[in-house]
């Protein structure tokens, strides 16, 4: 097999939470693009038609599926609906869909931890079991790849703001990539995580409105992520190039927590 062969994901099947927007749309424009035909999930109908559009414009071969990842008890339902609609089975599987909050730790409610909990951690866990179970345990085959955070690799510095829902349930996907990795190695499922500094995004534009000068200034390549900068990354895990490396994580963030 050439390099060029072992990134082609045609004939390949992919799920992607929180994908009409952001960086999840970003990674169906780069599944897509190498021949993976992809299913986009996310609350607002509206925005996945939007989005779905946009890649059949790119000539990718898009599909949509609402659902609420903060909402555990509807992605069963959600799980078997997605692989039916694929063709009957998912070969990648892309927990990108998040929430965020900010909040001193001594304010921070209880409600808005919660909804981050359930976002940000108990939906990847249904939603990553159920696709496991139904498809890529049984066929032996799978690419699961969790977008988590810098924030999950270290704490805030002092003065910054306060988000410690978000760093703890970050942290949580970081050794949910390395526990599950250890268990579905011996199903030829590979987990691996991307832990994405700043990028544009309708999460992120308050935050950097304010930091973006102050980001940049402590960055190496003095500089935020752009609209391409995840999607080699999300290629080389999700395709058979990566297929030696799982349970890792991957800092795409200009060399800020290099330093």
């Amino acid at each position: 097999m050439t390099l060029r062969q072992s990134l082609d994901l045609t004939g390949r099947k992919a799920i992607i939470t929180g994908g009409s927007r952001g960086l999840g749309l970003q990674i169906a424009e780069a599944l897509g693009e190498m021949g993976a035909q992809v299913l986009l999930t996310a609350r607002k109908a509206d925005e996945l038609d939007e989005a779905v559009r946009h890649l059949k414009g790119l000539g990718v071969d898009a599909l949509a599926l609402p659902c609420d990842m903060g909402k555990p008890e509807t992605i069963p339902g959600f799980a078997q609906a997605a692989i039916e609609r694929l063709g009957g089975r998912c070969d990648i599987l892309v927990n990108n869909a998040g929430a965020a909050w900010g909040a001193p730790a001594e304010d921070h409610p209880l409600d808005a931890w919660m909804k981050l909990v359930n976002v940000n951690l108990t939906g990847v866990f249904v939603l990553t079991q159920e696709i496991g179970r139904r498809s890529m345990i049984p066929n032996h085959y799978g690419r699961v790849l969790i977008v988590a955070s810098i924030a999950g690799l270290r704490g805030n510095p002092p003065g910054s703001h306060g988000t410690l829902a978000y760093n703890t349930t970050k942290g949580g996907l970081v050794n949910f990539t390395r526990a599950l990795a250890g268990e579905w190695g011996r199903h030829g499922i590979t987990v691996n995580a991307l832990a994405p500094g700043f990028f544009p995004s309708k999460m992120t534009r308050a935050t950097l409105a304010s930091i973006e000068e102050r980001v940049k200034a402590n960055t190496p390549l003095g500089r935020i992520g752009d609209d391409e900068d995840l999607k080699g990354a999300a290629i080389l895990f999700c395709s058979n190039a990566g297929k030696h490396i799982t349970g890792q994580i991957l800092a795409v963030d200009g060399g800020v927590t290099a330093v």
